[in-house]
């Protein structure tokens, strides 16, 4: 099962937030280097769609990640991307608690993600992955396999 990092109690964390502009990129080149970020651990990282000068559309590429792991992020944004120059800024935010459980379905296990707030489960989610799983091996659409874990029979 996978183990989540704990929540400070006031649910208070420091993050890096790193950023280029892009305008010159092929899609391709975007979505491998987006892969590239996420496979050296970023916290997130996402697109969004802007103009550059000239009304050029082009996309801003972020990056949330460790403090520590700024200098990492940045070289490659440098490496990986077209851009000429990096920014960032350390932030901060508050994240909800989370938890992992584990439920039986007809068709198999389910692990879920619990958010917490206030001690409060306040919103449950299947793992995209364990549903997608069992509805191919069992030919169901993927929605019957994630009501099924939103409300099982039995918890385990």
């Amino acid at each position: 099962m996978d183990s989540l990092k704990p929540v400070d109690p006031d649910g208070q964390d420091t993050v890096a937030l790193v950023e280029c502009n892009l305008d010159d990129m092929t899609g391709e080149a975007l979505g491998f280097a987006l892969e590239r970020l996420l496979a050296a651990g970023a916290l997130e990282a996402w697109f969004t769609p802007v103009y550059m000068k000239k009304n050029r559309p082009g996309v801003v590429l972020t990056v949330l990640c460790r403090p520590a792991e700024r200098p990492l992020f940045c070289d490659l944004l440098l490496r990986e991307t077209t851009t000429l120059g990096v920014r960032w800024q350390i932030i901060q935010r508050r994240i909800a608690e989370r938890r992992m459980d584990q439920v039986v379905t007809p068709w198999g296990a389910v692990r879920r993600k619990l958010k917490i707030v206030a001690g409060e489960v306040v919103s449950i989610k299947p793992e995209y992955e364990d549903c997608a799983r069992l509805a191919r091996e069992h030919h169901l659409p993927l929605e019957t396999v994630i009501e099924a874990a939103l409300h099982p029979a039995h918890e385990s």
